[in-house]
């Protein structure tokens, strides 16, 4: 895996919240993580494209949603 600097924004140990690219094969997507690109799992989310996404560990663990909307 290559990561920009020493180490992943999603590899740290804090959720970091990202926007959803677009999704790929095998329930991984493609994110924005405000530093550059990378591929998250979103296995144990029901996200899309565009859906804002905590990751913690290359893998989506919450969909971000805003009070009031669905």
């Amino acid at each position: 895996m290559n990561c920009p600097g020493e180490t992943c924004v999603t590899c740290s140990d804090e959720a970091v919240a990202v926007t959803v690219v677009r999704l790929l094969e095998q329930d991984f997507a493609l994110v924005d993580t405000g530093r550059g690109r990378e591929v998250v799992s979103v296995a144990l989310v029901d996200a899309g494209a565009g859906d804002t996404v905590l990751v913690h560990a290359k893998e989506a663990i919450a969909v971000v949603r805003e009070v009031g909307r669905p």
